[in-house]
Parts: C-alpha cells; structure tokens; sequence
C-alpha cells in the first residue's frame, strides 16, 4: 500500500506537464492557425481552466495538421501518395553511375 501514497503527486505531475505543454503550444502557435476563437481567449481559456482547458485546445482550438501521404487534390481529383522513388528511378543517378564505372574501367 505504500505505493498508493505516492499516486496523488504523479497524477498531479502528469497534470502540470499536461497543462504545461498545451499552454507553450497555446503561446508558440501562430495567430493564423488557431482554430475557433483568437489565440488570446485560447491562453486565457488554457490558464484559467488548467486541465480542462488544455483538453479544449487540443480539441477544438489546435490547428490540425495535414496528413503527409495525402496531397491536397483539385476538385473532382483523388489525393493519392506519391510512389516512392529509389536511386534506380532517378535519370541523374543513372548517369552518374554509368559515368563512375566508365571511369573504373
């Protein structure tokens, strides 16, 4: 049981770190980004509220982040990720490599 004693002070740990990084993500966040209401009412809100306004910046205020796979398509478009390339798809590799074994020879 001694443990348990202890679990009052991590959970309030884990709660100051929380708060912690949702208000420098609050503050290191550009004006143009914040999503819903100005990024002045989102520190305000992120201090005064501590835990549940961290929770309410992430959700509803935290600019989202576009997905690296998908493209942004035209309309009437389908975003598909690009195929990957390797050395062998790639014409100056090709003649770079052609160009170094003439050059062993």
């Amino acid at each position: 049981m001694a443990y348990a004693a202890g679990m009052p002070m991590v959970l309030g740990l884990a709660l100051l770190a929380f708060w912690l990084y949702c208000l420098f993500d609050v503050i290191t966040t550009p004006e143009e980004e914040t999503r819903n209401l100005p990024k002045v009412l989102w520190v305000l809100i992120v201090v005064l509220l501590l835990a549940v306004g961290g929770l309410l910046w992430l959700l509803l205020g935290r600019p989202r982040v576009p997905s690296p796979l998908a493209p942004e398509a035209g309309p009437g478009e389908t975003a598909r990720p690009a195929a990957p390339r390797g050395p062998d798809d790639d014409p100056e590799f090709l003649k770079d490599l052609d160009r170094r074994l003439r050059d062993e020879d």
